[in-house]
């Protein structure tokens, strides 16, 4: 294992003062599987008290020092070390009521959560492995260290972990650590939302359809409005699938962007309450797109999410079964209502959506619509207001005041956008002028062209 230079030298410090010191975790599992480490964190025999005194001369992050943890400042960022430690019970799903500091690096190992991240290793000492971490990489099995139960009651929030190694190096759980997953699923109850939002978060763009219909029980769990759409049958001749099987592979279907994924995660949550039948025996579901947006919202609201994404997320839902076909005008007017990057990414939804049921014969050309609007957004035209060849100056100039100003902005843009007047200045300006001819310049509100 090749371990950067400034890495290294920490390590180096703590040996060359006498306390043994390991890379320990991700970064030993990452480079076993051939892939470069993100981070790299170290952890050693010395005490925090020890560590300070070894690195007296550089800067320190102490924040973590109580529970064992020094980060030591470096140009090339901050390394963490961590003092070799047992932990007391974990009283409340999270945090040990107490750490104990110890030499022999077995002990700090037996802490950690599954095998294949309780593996140190130490360009002297050598590789340290005592629970077979390299063997269930070797064999892609998740595994937890120890008693799989315990693991979990002390931090329920390695359930959701584990879903994402498996996931992320295709591991599978063995028997007892799947049995404990399942089975302790409800402790998440008890978990930060931030902290289960930022799993999440993890995951969601390493899924694939079959992830997320394995592990729906512990998704349904943090997110309880899954759990309807599960085995929910849709009787509709253009679904094959239930609602969940339906969603996951949307969710497979989209690009691993976060918007995306959460969006075609969430998209379908309000089918299971929209739900009718009809004497035919096809199933409907009126209104669904607006009550999955309004679930949604709530979802996110209740997980703590950035403002940003929520409002991008519901935006999506909301409008993914808007129809939208290869018309210039109506692209126009969704690029300049919804901006580029928006109206993009509700077509890859309902792209996703539409190719995601199970069924042929329909057919819709996507390709097209993609294109115009790359066509669209590459002639630079105008769009929104601001793009207009007359601004508010023009207009008083004109002598048209107040709030007519705005109306009159506007009314020319959707004029433009339905393409009934050039986006040029003295066009504009005499369409203006023709107006005022008819109406008190401070009264003017004009409707556009055709309206």
């Amino acid at each position: 294992m090749l371990i950067p230079e400034y890495v290294l030298s920490c390590l180096n410090a703590l040996e060359d003062a006498g306390f043994p010191c390991y890379a320990v975790g991700g970064c030993v599992r990452d480079a076993l599987l051939g892939l470069e480490p993100h981070d790299y964190d170290l952890c050693t025999a010395a005490t925090p008290a020890q560590i300070k005194q070894v690195f007296s001369g550089c800067g320190l992050v102490l924040a973590g020092e109580k529970h064992g943890t020094v980060g030591i400042i470096t140009p090339r960022g901050v390394v963490e070390i961590t003092a070799f430690r047992t932990e007391g019970q974990y009283l409340d799903n999270r945090h040990p009521d107490s750490v104990t500091f110890v030499t022999d690096i077995r002990e700090d190992l037996a802490r950690r959560d599954f095998t294949v991240n309780a593996m140190a290793y130490s360009p002297t000492r050598g590789f340290a492995d005592p629970f077979g971490g390299q063997r269930d990489l070797e064999n892609k099995i998740l595994r937890a260290v120890g008693n799989a139960q315990e693991r979990f009651r002390e931090d329920s929030l390695r359930i959701l972990r584990g879903v994402r190694f498996a996931v992320r190096f295709g591991l599978t759980p063995d028997a007892d650590t799947q049995a404990a997953m399942l089975q302790l699923t409800p402790l998440m109850e008890n978990l930060a939302r931030e902290r289960v939002f930022e799993e999440l978060c993890q995951l969601l763009p390493l899924v694939k359809a079959e992830d997320l219909l394995h592990y729906a029980p512990i998704l349904a769990q943090v997110i309880p409005e899954i759990a309807p759409t599960v085995d929910f049958q849709q009787h509709s001749s253009h679904h094959s699938y239930d609602v969940f099987t339906h969603t996951a592979y949307v969710t497979e279907a989209v690009a691993p962007e976060l918007p995306l994924r959460w969006a075609a995660l969430l998209h379908d949550l309000g089918k299971p309450a929209a739900f009718t039948l009809d004497e035919d025996g096809q199933g409907h579901f009126y209104g669904h797109a607006q009550l999955s947006a309004e679930i949604a919202d709530r979802i996110l609201l209740r997980l703590k999410a950035p403002t940003a994404l929520r409002e991008r997320v519901v935006f999506l839902i909301k409008h993914h079964m808007d129809m939208i076909v290869a018309d210039r005008k109506l692209l126009r007017r969704l690029l300049s209502r919804y901006g580029q990057e928006a109206l993009e990414q509700l077509m890859a939804l309902q792209r996703a959506d539409f190719c995601s049921k199970g069924v042929t014969g329909d057919a819709f050309d996507f390709d097209a619509v993609d294109s115009m609007i790359a066509c669209i957004a590459e002639e630079e035209s105008c769009l929104c207001v601001k793009d207009l060849a007359v601004n508010g100056y023009d207009l008083m100039a004109l002598g048209i005041t107040g709030q007519a100003i705005g109306r009159t902005l506007n009314a020319l843009l959707e004029a433009v956008l339905e393409e009934q007047l050039p986006n040029e200045k003295d066009a504009l300006t005499e369409h203006i002028k023709t107006i005022c001819h008819s109406e008190p310049a401070h009264m003017l509100a004009w409707e556009s062209p055709g309206y």
